[in-house]
């Protein structure tokens, strides 16, 4: 089994989805993992995965790995932006574009819990771009 399938144990569901307003506490939470990939402090941006990621990888070495090797636009952005908040049958799921180092644009869907300690990371699914129309 790849490694980068642990990121993306979720599917979100076809039922209705509900856009939410920002939130700026999911955003920063987001954010940080990203700024700690850049800085390759992998033990911070272990810090905002989810208990059960954590359970599943086990340490921050190894969900290092499966980040660079499963999710290099996530390792090394060039951009990113916060599309929208929606909630896909009860899961909370932050939309997110990044810009890799090429230029190329990727859709990830994050999936988002509120634990004791704050929003956290519960995994992350690479979408289809948007339709573009005429």
């Amino acid at each position: 089994i790849s490694l980068a399938i642990g990121l993306s144990l979720w599917a979100p569901p076809a039922p209705a989805q509900e856009i939410l307003a920002p939130n700026p506490d999911i955003e920063a939470t987001i954010q940080s993992q990203f700024d700690a990939f850049l800085e390759r402090d992998v033990g911070e941006a272990w810090q905002y995965a989810s208990p059960n990621i954590q359970s599943l990888f086990g340490s921050p070495e190894r969900f290092g790995q499966m980040v660079q090797s499963g999710y290099p636009m996530v390792w090394t952005p060039a951009e990113v932006d916060f599309i929208d908040l929606q909630t896909l049958a009860g899961i909370i799921v932050q939309r997110v574009e990044v810009i890799d180092q090429s230029g190329t644009a990727h859709y990830l869907g994050y999936q988002m819990i509120e634990t004791e300690n704050g929003w956290r990371i519960n995994g992350v699914q690479i979408l289809r771009a948007p339709q573009v129309g005429a």
